[in-house]
């Protein structure tokens, strides 16, 4: 069985937490660190360290396959590659017990035939297993990993191995809906709610947020300043960008910490005399920095409690939805303003193909949005909440 182990701090030469990927008999197996480590530190392609970590879990199902069946990694051809995809298909995950989507399929898939391409270019094998075919694409499909544009209009090279897939937009949450949802949040986790509806924050900026990053609003007009720069260090890719909470955000947000937070951490260093308070902005129950897993978790029971479906990813397309709809208004009177460039910018997207996906979300969900506006810069939530 292959398995994955995770580096150690303390080896410069590779990074902690970085996927090897050994064989039963515990052989590091070479052509994926080689890959995996090429990604994760070669300057100017180095990939975030999540991406890498995906992708070394793509490589350990996909090389778990071929030593169960007795297969080299080196002598697979098409119909190997398409057995494993179908097994996906057709079998449930055994981590979560639930079918895949066929996007996550797909994403497997092109993981590993972007290893073999780079197994190609790099020498280690003389031909791709697989091959591309002609498929033609309206204009407003977005084109895959691992997908060729032709010269020919509306005709692209696809991967003969991936499978159609129903494109699923993302949806905004009514106002009705985000009050239910806020309604079984507690502290800290509602106020968090209220970041990532306010300023479209992924789970890891959630809980990167540091306490030093609240900015001071005492000596600010709210009416000379609706928003308030803030600017992110920890971001997905590590890409430096700047949100724009509204002050009535900042201004609870410094009552938490004043009147939560602060007496919190007081209290566990009379507990415990080895306490030492992290510079996380929101804090658990013991005094940790909230997590990613914990985060997830908390807003999948509050979306089921609520009756609601969506998880907290929904408050970010809410976000960039109904901020789109308040940018394209401000267009139509100032009209160098770029509506979808502005909400690429805000959102951290590289590419503005992953923010124009929101143009058609906006088209189909104006009624949900009118009312979510307002929600976006906190007018339904209470300033004593």
């Amino acid at each position: 069985m292959v398995r994955i182990i995770k580096a150690a701090m303390g080896y410069a030469a590779i990074p902690a937490g970085f996927p090897i990927l050994v064989s039963e008999r515990m052989a590091i197996i070479e052509p994926a660190f080689a890959w995996l480590m090429e990604l994760a530190t070669i300057p100017g392609r180095s990939h975030a360290a999540e991406t890498v970590r995906t992708y070394g879990e793509h490589l350990h199902d996909w090389f778990d396959s071929l030593e169960q069946s007795g297969f080299h990694w080196r002598g697979v051809s098409e119909a190997e590659i398409a057995a494993w995809r179908n097994r996906m298909l057709s079998q449930p995950s055994p981590h979560t017990k639930r079918p895949y989507a066929r996007s996550t399929v797909n994403d497997r898939v092109r993981t590993v035939c972007r290893f073999y391409a780079w197994a190609q270019g790099r020498g280690w094998i003389e031909s791709l297993p697989f091959h591309f075919v002609d498929v033609r694409v309206g204009p407003g499909r977005r084109q895959s990993f691992l997908a060729h544009v032709d010269g020919r209009p509306g005709v692209m090279a696809a991967n003969i191995l991936t499978v159609a897939e129903h494109e699923r937009l993302p949806r905004p949450l009514r106002a009705d809906q985000l009050r239910r949802v806020f309604a079984h949040l507690e502290m800290p986790y509602r106020l968090m709610a209220e970041w990532a509806l306010a300023t479209g924050l992924r789970r890891k900026e959630l809980c990167g947020l540091a306490v030093f990053q609240v900015p001071e609003t005492a000596h600010l007009d709210d009416e000379d300043h609706p928003l308030i720069g803030v600017p992110l260090t920890i971001t997905k890719g590590d890409k430096p960008r700047t949100i724009y909470p509204p002050i009535r955000l900042v201004d609870r947000t410094q009552r938490y910490i004043d009147e939560v937070r602060t007496p919190q951490v007081r209290a566990l260093r009379r507990q415990r005399a080895d306490y030492r308070s992290p510079s996380a902005l929101f804090l658990n129950l013991q005094g940790n920095a909230v997590s990613k897993t914990r985060l997830t978790a908390v807003f999948a029971e509050a979306f089921r409690a609520a009756g609601v479906m969506g998880t907290l990813h929904y408050l970010r397309h809410t976000f960039a939805m109904t901020m789109l709809v308040r940018l394209q208004r401000q267009a139509l009177t100032t009209p160098d303003l770029n509506p979808l460039k502005i909400v690429q910018v805000l959102l951290g997207h590289s590419s503005i193909q992953s923010t124009a996906i929101y143009l058609r979300c906006v088209e189909l969900n104006a009624r949900e949005l009118a009312d979510s506006i307002d929600y976006l810069y906190g007018e339904l939530i209470p300033d004593d909440r």
